[in-house]
This record gives C-alpha cells, sequence and structure tokens, in this order.
C-alpha cells in the first residue's frame, strides 16, 4: 500500500480557515488492473472502521461479471455508480439494472452471494465500499436495497448515500452512526461538513478532480482526517467529485474472513458456515 503520513502538522492551506481538520494519512492505493483499492481490513481500514474496505473502478463491458459471483458475511456493501450502469442479482431473490447515480446496497449480515456486471455502453465507474456491521446485526438476515439515482435525497452538493445531513435523510435501513455523503463541486467552490456528535471518524476520497484542504487532495486519492469532532472544509480545484465517510468508529477488532469481516471468532465461523451452506446449493444449481 503506498501511501504518505503526515508526521507533522501540516501548514494550513490558503483560503481554508485554521480550525481545518488535518489529515493524518493520504493513499493512492493499490492499481489491479482496472481496480483502485484504496483501503482494506487489514490496513487504512482499521484507521476508519466501521469503513474497512473501499475500491475505486472504471471497468468497460465485457459481456462478463465484474467481480461473479461471491460471498460476503458480517459486512454490508454499498456500490455507487458514478458512471455507465450494472446489472446485478443476489441470492435474496432481487436482479435487476441501476445506472448512473444508483446504489447498491447489500446487507451480508449471517452470509449472501451476489454478482453484477457492467451494462453495455459507457464504461462503468463505481466506489464500492464495505461498512463492518455491529455486533447486534453481524448475523442477521441478509438485505439488499437497490435506490435509482433521482430517489436520493441531497443537502446542497451533497447527496446523502447512509444516514443524515442537514434535511436530508438516507432511505437505506443502515447502522445507526454512520455517515456516506457524494458531494460535487464547482471549480473554486468551497464546502464545509460538520460531522454529528460522535462522529471522529472521518475520511474522503476523490472520483474526479482535486481538493483544497488541510493538505492538497488528488483524484484517485483517499485522505483519512485526525480523529475529532471539528469541521472538514474543503476548496474545489477544478469540477470536483468525491465521496466523505464520518462514522463513530466501530468499537470491536476486525476478525477477517476471504469475503468477511466479523467482530469474534464465533460470528465469523457462524457466517462462514451459512456462506458455504449457499454455495453448496449454487454449485448444484451450476452457477459457481
Amino acid at each position: 500500500m503506498s501511501t504518505t503520513a503526515m508526521l507533522e502538522r501540516p501548514r494550513t492551506q490558503p483560503g481554508i480557515p485554521v480550525s481545518a481538520r488535518q489529515i493524518v494519512l493520504q493513499t493512492s492505493g493499490r492499481q489491479h488492473g482496472s481496480i483502485r483499492r484504496l483501503a482494506s481490513p487489514s490496513d487504512v481500514g482499521e484507521l476508519i472502521k466501521p469503513f474497512v474496505f473501499l475500491d475505486l473502478a472504471e471497468v468497460p463491458f465485457t459481456g462478463k461479471p465484474l467481480f461473479g459471483i461471491h460471498p460476503h458475511s458480517g459486512i454490508a456493501t454499498l456500490t455507487v455508480v458514478l458512471q455507465g450502469g450494472f446489472a446485478y442479482e443476489d441470492t435474496t431473490g432481487k436482479s435487476g439494472q441501476i445506472t448512473a447515480g444508483g446504489l447498491e446496497w447489500m446487507k451480508a449480515g449471517n452470509g449472501v452471494w451476489h454478482d453484477g456486471g457492467p451494462l453495455e455502453g459507457e464504461a462503468l465507474r463505481v466506489f464500492q465500499l464495505w461498512v463492518a456491521l455491529p455486533a447486534a446485526e453481524e448475523n442477521s438476515p441478509p438485505e439488499s436495497q437497490y435506490i435509482a439515482a433521482g430517489t436520493i435525497e441531497q443537502e446542497g452538493p451533497a447527496r446523502v448515500l447512509l444516514g443524515q445531513f442537514g434535511r436530508a435523510r438516507s432511505s437505506i435501513r443502515a447502522p445507526q452512526g454512520i455517515n456516506y455523503l457524494h458531494v460535487r463541486l464547482q471549480d473554486g467552490e468551497r464546502w464545509s461538513y460538520q460531522p454529528p456528535p460522535g462522529h471522529e471518524v472521518a475520511w474522503l476520497a476523490i472520483d474526479r478532480g482535486s481538493l483544497r484542504a488541510a493538505n492538497d487532495i488528488h483524484t484517485g486519492q483517499l485522505a483519512v482526517f485526525a480523529e475529532g469532532g471539528s469541521s472538514i472544509d474543503v476548496v474545489a480545484r477544478g469540477d470536483t467529485s468525491f465521496v466523505l465517510g464520518s462514522a463513530i468508529k466501530h468499537p470491536h477488532p476486525l476478525v477477517l474472513g476471504y469475503y468477511s469481516v466479523h467482530t469474534n471468532a464465533k460470528a465469523l465461523e457462524q457466517g462462514e458456515r451459512e456462506i458455504a451452506r449457499i454455495g453448496r446449493q449454487l454449485r448444484l444449481q451450476g452457477r459457481v
């Protein structure tokens, strides 16, 4: 993982208030073909949990699935379609298509398998996020929601993907204490985010353009802010699109399976048993 750790207090950039939240880490992640992995549970995810994984991907249409059908447990995944569209299917019985601006929320809970691939036309560009579920929900029944772009509430330039910001609220049934926003700013536009009380974890990742904050943040980078309750203040350098997450810090260790994140070994074992059970059914159907 290529990272730049901020070991001394950065100078505040011109045009950013002195109170701007400082950045403790910036990373460009690792490139795997068409996928840029910005955070994993074994690295940056430890700093920003419950946000434990983030990919930025741009994939042309090939007629093949993006990842192939695969399982999860203990987490929820949220895919934000930035460009293009994709077809989805999951073992809760849902299938369909999502186009630019839409969302796929898959609360894996005790275990689920899902699949998806780009639609024909413009290359599919997405952020895919994993959220570690609280202990009370990590082995709950799976639930998926697919949200069309036109139904997502917005406060100023920020679309509210999870949680609440200002008067806008997400329709996704996510755990409490998590905000996740998609923000689009025009060149030179200033924006400030004041996290709710208790949201000490905060980060952002840029899809297009650049931001001037405590440090400059560029396309394809993830920036982790110092823990605390102060505001995050940015100015766009060029037309800019980015996602921002803030949350109450996940209080549990991250116990990892190959596609799973749980709070303890017993919960992981239960989730992996359910994943294996569903997998046997899929093999009988010739799907894996």
